[in-house]
Parts: structure tokens; sequence; C-alpha cells
């Protein structure tokens, strides 16, 4: 536990250790893998800035509907796992430079037909609770929502089950991060059985969380990303995961 009101900065040293709260489920970011281990884009990066400093990171697998919540009390000290930087986080939250852009996308079968926003009409739409691209779909109507279903989207609480249930016909489409469709439909080999097409929703860039207290923390893990960046560590975590370099002009 941290106290959430101070500059914990120090005791991160001393302590050599620091808590970071992501869905292990977020694949290509950060998620748990057959073996157990944990894996990702972001675990991989997060892991690098934190070596670099001599500190461990503890990694807090966590409901992502109270990421917020879990940081604000002090149960972890960052959130690091695909992690938009919005203006309504940006109340109860700090974020670092974005290092990544992502946008939301809808992924649908080639089967169906459907290749556009306006190919949704009065069909079943899949989200995941919380999510940023969930937020999108509520705060700009006339986009999507309007268009479909009874004009709401199914919940889901994984991407994994949002996407079973695609692939089983029971959602039309699926809001999703442009980054986690890429590489999960490739990895699996069905990218070609797939539409994938921008939504239309403004771009959102990828930031790490921390408490506004905190300064200390966002500043380093800001000077960090500078360094692996020049050093080329960040270009060779970017290419292992997505095959091309994601890095956003704040850190290069």
């Amino acid at each position: 536990m941290s106290d959430p009101k101070v500059d914990n900065w120090q005791k991160y040293q001393k302590e050599q250790s620091i808590t970071i709260g992501f869905d292990n489920t977020f694949v290509p970011m950060g998620f748990e893998q057959k073996d157990g281990r944990y894996a990702g884009f972001d675990i991989d990066l997060a892991n690098q800035v934190f070596e670099s400093y001599g500190i461990h990171v503890n990694w807090q697998p966590i409901d992502w509907d109270m990421k917020e919540t879990e940081l604000k009390n002090g149960t972890i000290d960052a959130i690091w796992n695909g992690y938009s930087a919005t203006d309504e986080r940006r109340e109860s939250v700090a974020f670092t430079k974005p290092y990544m852009k992502n946008e939301q996308v809808l992924v649908t079968k080639k089967a169906s037909g459907i290749q556009s926003v306006d190919g949704m009409k009065e069909k079943r739409l899949g989200a995941q609770t919380g999510s940023s691209g969930y937020m999108d779909f509520e705060a700009n109507p006339k986009i999507l929502k309007n268009k479909v279903k009874n004009q709401k989207a199914t919940q889901y609480q994984s991407f994994n089950e949002a996407l079973i249930d695609l692939q089983n016909d029971r959602i039309d489409g699926l809001l999703i991060d442009r980054v986690y469709a890429n590489y999960y439909l490739q990895t699996e080999g069905i990218l070609k059985d797939y539409n994938v097409f921008p939504v239309g929703f403004d771009t959102e860039s990828f930031a790490v969380g921390v408490r506004k207290a905190d300064k200390t923390l966002k500043k380093k893990i800001d000077e960090a990303f500078v360094k692996l960046y020049q050093k080329g560590q960040f270009q060779k975590i970017s290419k292992k995961w997505f095959g091309t370099d994601v890095a956003t002009d704040d850190i290069k």
C-alpha cells in the first residue's frame, strides 16, 4: 500500500518495488500466458523503464472497471495497460507523455458483408465494459449508437468473451482497439476472415496513469521513455509485438 496523498518516489526506490495495475486479458498490451506468466508490450516496456531505476515491478491484475479507485486507494501505484489518456480520466489521474497512438475500430466477419459503420444499422454490437471504446460509443451517439440494434452494445468483461461471441454470430460487430484487433486476428491466423475498419471516433493515445501527488514518478517515466527510444530499446519492444514502431512523436 502507498499513501495516495504524497509523492512516493523515495518509497519505490527504497523498497525497490512498485505495483502496477493491469487487465490480464488485454492481449497484446498485458496478459497472462498459458504458463501463468505475464507478457505483452506494456509489460516489457514498464519492466525496462523501472529496471533503469533499479525498481522491480509487481504486476497486479485488477478489475478494469475499478482501476481509478485502486489507484486512488493506494493499492496500485500506476495504471499501465493500453490506458487511454482521456479528458474525463484526467480529472482524477495524472498522465505521462503518450507513448503510443491507438484508434477504435469495428471488427466484423467478412461473410457478414458489413464493411462500414453504416452497415451496422439494426445490427448487434459488442464492447468491453469500462473501455474507452464504450465511453466513445455513449458520448458520440450519432456515429454508431443511434444505428445499432436497440441503440446499445452488449457489454463484456473481457475482449476474449466478446470475440468468441462474434465468431459464433451472437453479435455482428465488435468495437475494439486497433492494436488488439490486428494483433489477435493475425496471431490466430484469421485476419483474412474479418473486416477491420475505423469507427470515426477521435484517435486516442496510450499513457501511464499515476496519482496526481506522484509527480516524481510521472517525471521519471517520461524521462525513461525518451532514453529508451534514443537507445533503440523502445523500437525493439515495439517490433516484437506489432512488427512496426508505434512510438508517438512525444517520446522521440
